[in-house]
């Protein structure tokens, strides 16, 4: 099934219900990413300049890491458990992050709500379809 081209694969899982389509997902990280781009910028930019500690950057730099690598996972890989992982880390370093980030820049912190609340859905999205297609 590696020869099927990703969207055809996808379409091919089972989902719940509740799947957003293709162009909603795309609709929202095209929202998100310029949210993403200001603050995750903003904290390296203070960190290098020392206005920050780097540990604060920490949680922002592994979530950079593991969102980008979700897509290759999923659709390349086309390992559901592995992107499983992966969601979830992405989910508990937006965490991670506002915590960090609360007492340097609470403005950074509360511009990752709707990216909290997305990869929230997101997650049980990928968990839900994950199980689903088990076996």
């Amino acid at each position: 099934m590696t020869d099927v081209p990703w969207m055809e694969w996808y379409q091919s899982l089972a989902k719940p219900s509740w799947t957003p389509q293709p162009q909603t997902i795309g609709l929202i990280w095209q929202i998100l990413y310029p949210i993403i781009v200001a603050t995750f910028g903003y904290v390296f930019i203070q960190a290098g300049r020392r206005r920050i500690p780097w540990l604060v950057a920490v949680p922002f730099a592994i979530n950079l890491v593991a969102n980008v690598i979700f897509t290759p996972i999923q659709f390349g890989m086309r390992n559901l458990p592995l992107a499983t992982v992966d969601i979830l880390v992405v989910w508990g370093t937006i965490v991670w992050m506002m915590i960090a980030v609360w007492s340097h820049a609470r403005w950074v912190a509360a511009a990752q709500l709707p990216y909290f609340v997305w990869v929230s859905i997101a997650t049980v999205l990928q968990i839900s379809i994950t199980w689903m297609n088990l076996g």
